[in-house]
């Protein structure tokens, strides 16, 4: 294989793992705790997007509760976005590992 195509080849890689890193900043992945009342959604990024609790779960006499359901979804989304992202550049990249 000469210099000339892997260089080409090398490129073709590099945009295309770009592109897949724009269309992963636009998916999102969302979780859930305590039946639904927090939700967190994460970009394919790793960003927390949106953090949702429902008035119900917050007691002013057990806040560890809270953080420990918040925590949860938010864990879980940032997991799950995580995953997702690298499917999708494993796709890009052929299982090779690069970063992203």
């Amino acid at each position: 294989m000469n210099l000339q195509k892997l260089m080409k080849q090398a490129q073709a890689m590099q945009a295309s793992m770009a592109q897949a890193q724009a269309r992963l900043a636009e998916k999102h992945f969302c979780a859930e705790a305590a039946g639904g009342k927090v939700k967190a959604t994460a970009d394919g990024s790793g960003n927390l997007t949106q953090l949702i609790i429902d008035p119900s779960v917050i007691d002013p006499d057990d806040a560890e509760f809270l953080q420990t359901i918040v925590l949860k979804a938010v864990q879980d989304a940032l997991t799950g976005a995580k995953s997702m992202a690298e499917t999708e550049m494993r796709k890009v990249t052929g299982g090779l590992g690069f970063p992203m």
